[in-house]
């Protein structure tokens, strides 16, 4: 019980990340615009990795995408590639995940399969979560350089006019999603260990004689105590006493005595 209970939670929570770095990475509000110096603008601008959008006093919203790919920054592409690998890793481990689970049963699937399968979906959980957790992480590094420049640009008065970019709230989602994938994918893998069969982790290895099948009688050990009965004395059905000759000797059957 506490393995399925254990399985299906990390599928659930598993699932929960998955579905945040698919909303971080199309959310559009990584970078917005820092209003600490000039609380009362009218224009607010915030950008994310596919588009960047300008917001007006009067509500109105005006976003433009990112036309080139070759213009943008390295590490801006760096950060696309994480996330992307992230959900389609994610998205795999779901649909692996789906048949690994121990309440559904399909055809004659073996528990031990199902115990691969789970280890299979946990191990792309965790590299979901950490491709979400660094991701977002090189991008947050990206502003934080960015900010600190930008303002001692500003206070050395290079530059009269200096926007400023802090974090945005898909900034959390995805570091929120990262660490739900993460730690769904260890809850699988720590399911793993009890789909196991048990007969499976200690198998007895048999043994058997080659050759004819000799049946062996054990009888009771009986301690012998130095001492034996006169043979002569131990006469039972079948046994005759070799005649004896003149000179008192016994005298055997020879092997000519059968021809």
């Amino acid at each position: 019980m506490s393995t399925t209970l254990c399985q299906v939670m990390g599928f659930l929570v598993s699932s929960l990340g998955v579905g945040g770095s698919i909303m971080a990475t199309a959310m559009d509000a990584w970078s917005t615009q820092d209003l600490y110096d000039n609380p009362v603008t009218a224009v607010f601008q915030y950008q994310g990795l596919w588009r960047s959008c300008v917001r007006q006093s009067s509500g109105f919203t005006e976003c433009r995408p990112y036309f080139t790919i070759l213009g943008l920054p390295a590490m801006f592409q760096a950060v696309r590639a994480l996330m992307i690998v992230g959900i389609v890793l994610g998205i795999l481990g779901l649909l692996v995940c789906i048949f690994a689970l121990k309440c559904i049963r399909i055809g004659s699937m073996e528990d031990t399969a199902k115990a691969n399968m789970t280890l299979t979906s946990g191990i792309m959980f965790i590299v979901a979560g950490l491709c979400a957790i660094t991701g977002v992480s090189v991008f947050a590094n990206m502003l934080v350089t960015n900010f600190w420049m930008s303002t001692t640009n500003m206070y050395q008065g290079m530059q009269n006019v200096q926007n400023r970019y802090t974090f945005g709230s898909a900034l959390f989602v995805g570091w929120v999603a990262g660490g739900l994938a993460l730690v769904g994918g260890i809850m699988m893998c720590l399911a793993c260990k009890g789909l196991i069969p048990e007969e499976s982790r200690y198998k007895a290895v048999s043994y058997n004689a080659s050759g004819r099948n000799i049946s062996y009688r054990t009888g009771p050990y009986k301690v012998g105590s130095g001492y034996e009965a006169d043979p002569k004395t131990r006469k039972g059905a079948g046994y005759e006493e070799a005649p004896r000759s003149e000179d008192g000797r016994r005298s055997y059957p020879s092997k000519y005595d059968y021809v």
